[in-house]
């Protein structure tokens, strides 16, 4: 498609023996249908994808307002969204950190048991957030589903209990795989005996 100014129509065609002569440009000649840079319009402002202020402008509607925050390392925090920045840095207000242990599948009524540890305020690097979402303050008090408040002493020793199982069961899994042939993203650094 050529790219035409309202000056290259104004006065009609050039006289014979007058045809304009292509622009050169340090590039040498220029493909037929396409404009040299610079030529035939106004240089356009350099505009950012859109993608780029997604978070931004999403964080602008839950400033002040009460969040769960799932981060990379497993943790879930909850608390008011004071501040932020434009890489997503958060500042949480009154947070707490809120441990879950699962129900185990086995019993005939599952019932997982959760508590939740003060932190006060809390800064999250933004490249730890991995999902957040505004708390519906009519069921703020509710516990979550198939969960019921218990002791934190009692939850973290559970949690951490739970935590080995699993470490133990990916070691295992893990090198099943790597006896199979398939890479995992540890499975360099772990001695296959």
């Amino acid at each position: 498609m050529e790219h035409l100014s309202i000056h290259d129509h104004q006065h009609g065609p050039p006289p014979p023996g007058m045809m304009p002569q292509p622009p050169q440009h340090p590039g040498g000649p220029v493909p037929q249908g396409m404009t040299p840079p610079g030529l035939g319009r106004p240089p356009q402002p350099q505009q950012l994808p859109a993608q780029m202020f997604t978070t931004a402008a999403q964080l602008l509607d839950l400033t002040d307002k009460k969040l769960m925050i799932s981060l990379r390392d497993g943790r879930k925090l909850i608390g008011i969204l004071r501040s932020w920045d434009q890489f997503a840095n958060l500042v949480l207000q009154s947070t707490k950190e809120r441990i879950f242990v699962p129900p185990v599948l086995s019993e005939k009524e599952p019932t997982g048991i959760f508590a939740d540890i003060d932190r006060g305020t809390f800064l999250v690097r933004g490249e730890n957030v991995l999902l957040l979402g505004e708390i519906d303050l009519d069921k703020d008090d509710d516990a979550p589903p198939g969960y019921q408040l218990a002791d934190i002493k009692m939850v973290e020793k559970l949690a951490r209990e739970r935590k080995k199982e699993e470490k133990v069961k990916e070691k295992k899994k893990t090198k099943m795989l790597g006896k199979e042939g398939f890479e995992g993203e540890n499975l360099g650094e772990m001695p296959l005996i």
